[in-house]
């Protein structure tokens, strides 16, 4: 019998997404800046995470503005998207919400959502909550 592991990492298991929820998030938009790809998303506070706060009456969750940077992004690519370039392949890729975010075996990281499957070749993902 073969022992086909998935040696996949889920964003659940990364350091840098401790106390969020990634699966009720939203990604806003995607652009390149040097050699860094920054993904703009509305990002779910667990009550845990050191910058949550009650959600105000009309709210019912603490979502607050986020952006996820992958330093020295060398490739990417998307389906449906065809491109060489990072900053073209950026420029195309929709929005919506985010579905699932792994470290593949391989090295890239997964992103899949309403806006299609995304890898990236880059190194550790930063978090960053914006305005703070």
């Amino acid at each position: 019998m073969n022992d086909l592991r998935d040696d996949s990492v889920d964003w659940r298991k990364l350091r840098e997404f401790a106390d969020v929820d990634l699966t009720q998030s939203y990604v806003l938009s995607w652009r390149v800046e040097a050699d860094t790809l920054f993904v703009d998303i509305d990002l779910l506070l667990l009550e845990t995470h050191p910058f949550y706060e009650q959600p105000r009456p009309a709210e019912k969750v603490c979502i607050r503005p986020a952006v996820i940077e992958f330093p020295h992004c060398d490739t990417m690519s998307a389906t449906g998207i065809p491109g060489a370039k990072v900053v073209d392949i950026a420029d195309k890729i929709s929005h919506g919400p985010i579905r699932s975010l792994r470290r593949l075996s391989s090295g890239q990281y997964e992103m899949d959502g309403e806006f299609g499957t995304v890898w990236i070749d880059a190194e550790r993902p930063i978090l960053r909550l914006k305005g703070l």
